[in-house]
């Protein structure tokens, strides 16, 4: 009975370990396939959209998009 409750309890914390060190693995993968936005990235889709933006404007979307992540 405490042997069993002793395997549980060894499993868990092993999946635990092992499902850390993939989530941790996967999220390093993911940041250098697609990077966070930078200011270049916001002038360029501007740019794309027509629109000549200021660095005021560059700044406020920057600001903006750092509330949201």
């Amino acid at each position: 009975m405490w042997m069993d409750i002793l395997y549980i309890l060894i499993g868990l914390v092993i999946g635990l370990v092992i499902g850390f060190l993939l989530a941790r693995y996967l999220m390093k993968k993911q940041l250098k396939e697609n990077p966070p936005i930078n200011e270049e990235m916001i002038k360029a889709l501007m740019r794309g959209m027509g629109r000549n933006p200021s660095q005021k404007q560059v700044n406020q979307l920057m600001k903006q998009m750092s509330r949201f992540q």
